[in-house]
């Protein structure tokens, strides 16, 4: 990891630059427009889209989130709901802020933000990891079925290894953390402490 080399900055959220993304007070996140607690699934899908469709038209939207973890393809769905709306309207700044534990799933959902538009609470967590998969492969039938069923395995690992890397990418993009720490890291389940994580360059700020 080189520390003196950030990497270049996101096009993930394009509203940060457009704002400004000027820092904020422990003030600005009194009243969170959107509030997620629990496992990332189609139950807090569907919540979100709700709060997203509340939330105020112009100004600071603050989205708080407090997850163990869950399914990243639904973190992935969030994370690209708060770009759309981002890139739609300059007016609203989207700001994530992790409370206690952004695990996971929770970690692709805060990758969807800009750095300057990241905040965790003191005393957080965040845990980067690789996704896991559990499957059998039945091999039953013509030997060209057998290669047919193994090679579509291997094509699905090999396209969640490249979606996982996507999202680390924007994970660390403007930080100090190289992708190659990343990848050394993430197997083993990497644990950052909120200090420890504004010191990296992955968030804006400790609140």
């Amino acid at each position: 990891m080189n520390a003196l080399q950030p990497n270049p900055e996101p096009a993930v959220d394009q509203q940060a630059a457009a704002t400004g993304a000027a820092p904020l007070a422990p003030a600005d996140f009194g009243n969170p427009a959107i509030l997620l607690a629990g496992p990332i699934d189609y139950a807090m899908y569907a919540f979100f889209r709700d709060r997203l469709a509340a939330a105020p038209a112009e100004g600071l939207v603050v989205v708080e989130i407090s997850t163990l973890g869950g399914d990243p393809e639904v973190a992935r769905m969030m994370g690209e709901d708060i770009r759309f709306h981002s890139d739609l309207d300059a007016r609203r700044r989207f700001v994530f802020l992790g409370k206690a534990a952004v695990y996971s799933a929770g970690a692709t959902f805060m990758s969807f933000f800009a750095r300057q538009n990241r905040y965790l609470t003191r005393g957080t967590r965040l845990m980067i990891h690789e996704r896991k998969l559990q499957a059998q492969v039945t091999l039953d039938g013509p030997l060209k079925t057998c290669i047919a069923n193994l090679k579509a395995k291997l094509n699905e690992v090999e396209h969640s290894i490249a979606i996982e890397n996507e999202g680390f990418a924007n994970l660390v993009r403007g930080s100090r953390v190289a992708m190659e720490e990343v990848l050394r890291r993430a197997p083993e389940n990497w644990y950052i402490e909120a200090q420890e994580a504004k010191a990296l360059g992955l968030i804006e700020d400790v609140i």
